[in-house]
């Protein structure tokens, strides 16, 4: 295994700072994923009321061989946030792909899981970046045209115009005549959505609030982690499930040098999770600079997979 681990840029603190000190205040979900905490997402694909990871993962396997056909065979694959890279292999198979660069935010998590990849795929080249890919990342030496993969939904973690800056921002990575197969969650009943995101089991519970204990370990806090609680809820509106921390009393604490206070409901917004009809998703591709090319859903039209282009157009900066 060839490894190129670039620096995580070490800016949880200053995200903890600014986003406490907003009126509203808010954490981009991306801190959520230190080691435990990616230990924890990877308890929630697992979990029965969380039907992403299962559907998608059937529909990996259910349509292999359209895969392998639009996105380009034998092209190496990068994926952005993979995570354990538990369906990764399913699309590496699809497609024949020799060369994988995973990248992750947990470099720590990535090196653990990209362990066990090679073990069981000695022939397989991978190219691990430890890095924040929703900042400009630079990739390896790669024999083009390259086929990018973003699966889960993480593309809901951003709104609307952040999403489309994103995807743009892939495209420009992935180069000309780049192909990406991407999740994207589907709209359906709040009570699905809702039970997703607040399982009976309390594991996504413990995964938002890892993020307090992250803060009182990274960063000298004093947070009192039984002074708040996890809320996860389904605005039809803005087409989103939110999940906070929501302050069951009223609590003071230190965080990376600085005092805060919060009063009881008052909350600290932790993560967007949009969903797509498919007229949505495709308007989301074509203005970010991609052209669709197909979709699968499930009979129950839980999930959507995706595979896109790279439109013709030149390339924007």
């Amino acid at each position: 295994m060839t490894e190129l681990m670039a620096d995580v840029a070490s800016d949880f603190g200053e995200a903890v700072i600014s986003g406490l000190s907003q009126p509203r205040r808010i954490i981009p979900a991306r801190y959520l994923y230190d080691v435990r905490g990616s230990e924890l997402f990877e308890q929630i694909t697992r979990l029965p009321e969380y039907y992403p990871t299962r559907t998608e993962t059937l529909l990996l396997k259910r349509h292999a061989a359209d895969l392998g056909r639009l996105s380009g065979r034998g092209r190496p694959v990068v994926e952005f946030g993979a995570g354990s890279a538990a369906k990764t292999p399913l699309l590496l198979d699809a497609t024949g792909a020799t060369t994988y660069v995973p990248i992750d935010i947990s470099k720590e998590f990535l090196e653990g899981a990209m362990a066990r990849l090679a073990a069981a795929r000695p022939a397989l080249r991978i190219v691990p970046i430890a890095g924040d890919f929703t900042h400009p990342l630079k990739l390896p030496p790669l024999a083009g045209p390259l086929t990018g993969f973003f699966p889960g939904s993480t593309i809901g973690n951003f709104d609307h115009r952040s999403a489309v800056n994103l995807l743009r921002s892939l495209r420009q990575t992935l180069g000309p005549a780049a192909s990406l197969v991407i999740g994207i969650d589907s709209r359906k009943n709040s009570r699905l959505l809702e039970a997703a995101y607040d399982d009976a089991a309390g594991i996504t519970a413990a995964f938002n609030l890892n993020l307090l204990h992250r803060i009182n370990r990274e960063l000298d806090g004093t947070i009192p982690i039984d002074a708040f609680e996890h809320r996860a809820v389904w605005h039809d509106g803005l087409g989103r499930v939110e999940m906070h921390l929501v302050a069951n009393r009223d609590v003071a604490f230190a965080a990376a040098g600085r005092r805060f206070s919060m009063g009881a409901g008052e909350t600290i917004h932790t993560e967007n999770s949009y969903k797509y009809t498919l007229e949505e998703a495709r308007l989301l591709a074509r203005a970010s600079g991609w052209e669709p090319l197909a979709f699968w859903t499930d009979p129950d039209g839980l999930f959507g997979l995706h595979v896109w282009t790279a439109a013709s157009d030149e390339l924007q900066p």
